[in-house]
């Protein structure tokens, strides 16, 4: 058997080889790390944020369609994926409004209180008390 000879397949199933663009995604991949990492420095939190986000989803189809080869795999693994996809945004979704909060009900977070303090007067942060001279 050489090198390049495929296993038997099952009836239904093509034999797909790799194809040779890996690199220009990889690249492409790159730059769009590099435009997601250089946004923050321009100052505009909505943009920053719009434009991270968007090159997230860009970055995520082009590694599972390119990498895992979802466009080439069953229909019910692209439907599985968007499943689970669906299933974290809903756990997110419902978990956020009390995660993202910094009390409750018998509750607090005591450091995220301090930090928010430290940030708003300037102190020290990391929630420590700041120490003046």
């Amino acid at each position: 058997m050489s090198l390049h000879d495929h296993a038997p397949v099952e009836p239904g199933y093509e034999v797909h080889t790799h194809h040779g663009d890996y690199i220009r995604i990889w690249a492409i991949l790159v730059v769009l790390l590099v435009v997601s990492v250089a946004g923050p420095f321009f100052g505009h939190p909505l943009v920053t944020l719009v434009t991270a986000f968007g090159i997230a989803v860009v970055k995520a189809y082009l590694v599972a369609k390119n990498f895992m080869h979802i466009n080439v795999a069953p229909r019910y693994v692209a439907y599985l994926v968007g499943t689970c996809l669906m299933f974290m945004l809903l756990f997110f979704a419902g978990a956020a409004p009390d995660v993202m909060k910094s009390d409750g009900t018998n509750w607090n977070k005591p450091a995220w209180v301090a930090a928010h303090e430290a940030a708003v007067h300037g102190g020290a942060g990391h929630g420590e008390a700041a120490h003046h001279e």
